[in-house]
C-alpha cells in the first residue's frame, strides 16, 4: 500500500492545489494521504517551512521518499504508484 505525506500548511494556495492534484491521481491507484500542518511542529517547520508544500511517499513500511515539492510532479507520482505490486 503507498502512503503519502503532504506536509503543508493553512491559507496555502500551493498546498491546496497540489493536494486536488494528487486526488486526481485516485484513478490511477488506491493510496493513502496524511495532510500535516508544518505549522503545528517546531521539528517539521524547521525541516519543511520554505519548501512547503512537499509530498512524500512511503511503499508498504519502507523508508519514506521525497517527491516533490511546491507543484505536483505527475509524472515522478505516476512512477512511483506504477512500482508498486499489483498495480494495473
Amino acid at each position: 500500500m503507498v502512503k503519502f505525506t503532504l506536509y503543508s500548511r493553512l491559507y496555502c494556495h500551493l498546498c491546496d492545489d497540489m493536494l486536488q492534484a494528487l486526488e486526481a491521481l485516485r484513478a490511477l491507484s488506491v493510496f493513502e494521504v496524511d495532510v500535516l500542518d508544518v505549522d503545528r511542529d517546531e521539528a517539521l517547520l524547521a525541516l519543511y517551512d520554505e519548501l512547503v508544500p512537499v509530498l512524500v511517499g512511503c511503499r508498504d513500511g519502507a523508508t519514506a521518499v521525497q517527491l516533490c515539492h511546491y507543484h505536483l510532479d505527475v509524472e515522478k507520482v505516476r512512477i512511483f504508484l506504477a512500482a508498486q505490486p499489483g498495480h494495473s
